[in-house]
């Protein structure tokens, strides 16, 4: 599988974290965010990342920022992409299995580096799991996302 991963100035480091975590268990990974001592938008570098999963070019995406929620804000605005903000193991797992999410979000500032690789291994272990009900959930997403409300 290959993933996408980005971080503005609140993350690089834990983004590392990461990033080298998935790479050891056998992923590739894309790095698309800032290193660290430099500056970036996290609007810019969640649309990089998104535009990595919207194309096919990585199954899945992982959006570092200091709280998450402005990486999941700027995410969710492209068309095709379900981002979400997790900071429990519960809502991870329900994110891929209920909501087929295809970029996870955290916060630097909100997660330590153990709860940030369980997470990722969470979403990306964690399959959609096709049932009906949740499948007609996101077709109506995905109308909302199309004709809008």
């Amino acid at each position: 599988m290959k993933i996408a991963i980005g971080n503005d100035h609140a993350a690089p480091e834990l983004k590392l974290a990461v990033k080298a975590h998935l790479e050891e268990r056998g992923f590739t990974v894309v790095d698309m965010g800032c290193a660290p001592g430099e500056r970036c938008d996290y609007p810019d570098t969640a649309a990089d990342v998104c535009r990595k999963v919207v194309s096919g070019e990585c199954e899945l995406g992982i959006l570092i920022c200091g709280t998450g929620l402005g990486m999941s804000y700027a995410a969710n605005k492209v068309k095709g992409i379900r981002a979400a903000c997790c900071s429990d193991y519960f809502s991870a797992r329900l994110s891929r299995e209920h909501n087929n999410a295809n970029v996870l979000c955290f916060g630097a500032r909100v997660v330590g580096e153990g709860t940030a690789l369980d997470l990722a291994d969470i979403f990306v272990d964690t399959p959609f799991s096709g049932d009906e009900r949740h499948q007609r959930r996101l077709d109506k997403i995905t109308a909302i996302e199309e004709n809008g409300i």
